[in-house]
C-alpha cells in the first residue's frame, strides 16, 4: 500500500511518521503527477488559506476534484477538512474543492491561544477515547444525507465524518501517539471499512 501526503504546507511530516510507524510506504506529494500510483491521499492540517492558494498555484485543485469523483480514498485533517468541504463560513479567501457534502466554519474554536486537547468518543475506533488535538480548528456546521457522523464534541459539535471513501476530522490525529484513525483510513483504502 502506498499513501501520499500532500506536502505543500502544514503537518505533513507527522502524518508520514505515523504511516511509517504502521509499516506503510508514505510519499511526500509536492506535484500533481506524484498522485499517480497512490492508493490513498492525506491532506494535512495547516493554514487553510495558504494551503488552498498553494494547491491552486501547483494545479492540485482540479487533480483532487478528479480523484474525489473517482471514489479515491482521501483523509483530511483540520485544514484538509476545509479543503474538501463544499461550503465554508468565515472563509478568509479559502476556495474548497467541494468534494464532501459538509459545511464548515474556520477557526470555530478561537485563535491559537484557545487550542486544546480533549478525549473524544469515536465508536468506529472502539470504546477507548481518542485524544483530540484542536488547534485553530474548524467545526462541521452541517452535513449532507450521505455523510456519516463519526464524532461529536460535547455531544453536539460535529468534529469527524466520513462520506464514501473520504474521511475528515476537525482535529489533528497526527499530533498524538494514537494511530487508530490512520488505521481506520487504511482500512477504508484496503476496502475493509
Amino acid at each position: 500500500m502506498k499513501i501520499g501526503v500532500l506536502a505543500l504546507q502544514g503537518a505533513f511530516a507527522e502524518h508520514i511518521s505515523i504511516l511509517e510507524k504502521l509499516g506503510i510506504e508514505a510519499v511526500e506529494v509536492r506535484l500533481p503527477e506524484q498522485l499517480e500510483g497512490l492508493d490513498g491521499l492525506i491532506i494535512p492540517g495547516g493554514e487553510s488559506t495558504t494551503l488552498t492558494i498553494l494547491m491552486k498555484t501547483y494545479q492540485f485543485t482540479d487533480a483532487i476534484i478528479r480523484l474525489t469523483k473517482s471514489e479515491f480514498p482521501i483523509f483530511g485533517t483540520c485544514a484538509g477538512m476545509i479543503v474538501l468541504a463544499n461550503g465554508v463560513t468565515n472563509d478568509g479567501g479559502v476556495e474548497p474543492v467541494g468534494a464532501m457534502a459538509i459545511k464548515v466554519k474556520r477557526n470555530a474554536f478561537g485563535r491559537q491561544v484557545d487550542s486544546f486537547e480533549t478525549d473524544l468518543s469515536i465508536p468506529v475506533l472502539g470504546k477507548k477515547p481518542f485524544p483530540g488535538v484542536f488547534i485553530r480548528a474548524p467545526r462541521i456546521e452541517s452535513v449532507g444525507k450521505n455523510v456519516e457522523i463519526l464524532a461529536k464534541l460535547n455531544g453536539d459539535t460535529i468534529v469527524a465524518v466520513r462520506q464514501g471513501k473520504m474521511l475528515v476530522t476537525s482535529f489533528h490525529p497526527e499530533l498524538t501517539d494514537d494511530t487508530r484513525l490512520h488505521k481506520y483510513f487504511l482500512d477504508i483504502v484496503s476496502g475493509k471499512q
